[in-house]
């Protein structure tokens, strides 16, 4: 088990996981968080015989807290340098939310030749802002709201996103996991505050329509039905449609953090996504 951090072209320190030996799985995690959400993945693929490896997006967790850079073209290129510092080849690469959104940028614009399979869990592509091309998309008012909280106080909005739609902890049958959402606020604050503030127009304003047109390998996508952060009719749905080589697996009932949720659902899932 190791510890590391590369640095990129522009300076940034990116701190990564690599545990085990094998064919390698990228795990990219989900605004504001790190890559300690993915645990519940990476312990199950590991006994699997896998090489599991995470990472830290810039300005998230234990990575630089730069004051640049915080869009989707510069996590896709931070991730390229990861897979060109590891040698990663044959790799699966699995993401979810924003992190989805990095993925499938990474492997459209520079995965060729490195990636065996793509997954999306609960992610933002096509776009989640509403357009004219996406008019199911939601109004700019949404994210304003979002920064206009994140500016006011983070430490409460980090404890109020994951008590309540994150989870579908807000729902009247749901059984809430203190230790869940003290952990997710524990992730956010570790990260920076203009990171996560620019990181909510990265997730919503960017259009993947051309990464999705792009993308060859088989893509897995996965979506709760009750995702109440990334609704699925504006998202999974019209992303599947734009694959090549795309599956949509719909969960009924399931929220946006499904991944930590019902990992004993997903994980065996993924499984037999990646043996296939």
């Amino acid at each position: 088990m190791t510890q590391n951090f590369i640095k990129t072209e522009d300076g940034v320190e990116i701190f990564y996981k690599d545990w085990g030996a094998g064919q390698p799985i990228v795990f990219h995690h989900g605004w504001p968080l790190s890559s300690d959400d993915w645990d519940a993945q990476m312990l199950y693929f590991l006994s699997k015989g896998y090489r599991v490896i995470a990472h830290d997006r810039r300005g998230h967790g234990r990575s630089t807290q730069v004051s640049d850079g915080h869009d989707i073209a510069h996590y896709a290129a931070d991730v390229a340098a990861l897979a060109t510092e590891l040698d990663l080849r044959d790799a699966v690469h699995i993401g979810h939310s924003t992190g989805g959104g990095e993925a499938l940028a990474y492997v459209a614009r520079h995965g060729a030749g490195r990636v065996a399979k793509l997954v999306m869990v609960g992610a933002v592509p096509p776009i989640m802002l509403k357009t004219e091309a996406y008019p199911g998309g939601l109004p700019m008012e949404v994210f304003d709201g979002l920064r206009a909280q994140l500016a006011a106080n983070r430490a409460q909005f980090f404890l109020d996103l994951p008590s309540g739609p994150f989870y579908g902890f807000n729902r009247p049958d749901a059984k809430v996991s203190t230790g869940a959402i003290q952990n997710w606020w524990r992730q956010g604050m570790m990260g920076s505050a203009k990171a996560h503030y620019e990181g909510i127009k990265a997730f919503s304003e960017t259009d993947f329509t051309e990464d999705l047109k792009k993308v060859e390998v088989p893509t897995l996508v996965m979506h709760g039905d009750d995702d109440q952060i990334v609704p699925i009719d504006s998202s999974a749905r019209l992303a599947v449609k734009l694959l090549k080589n795309g599956r949509l697996e719909v969960y009924e009932g399931y929220s946006h953090g499904m991944l930590t949720t019902h990992a004993d659902v997903i994980n065996p899932d993924l499984l037999a996504f990646i043996e296939s």
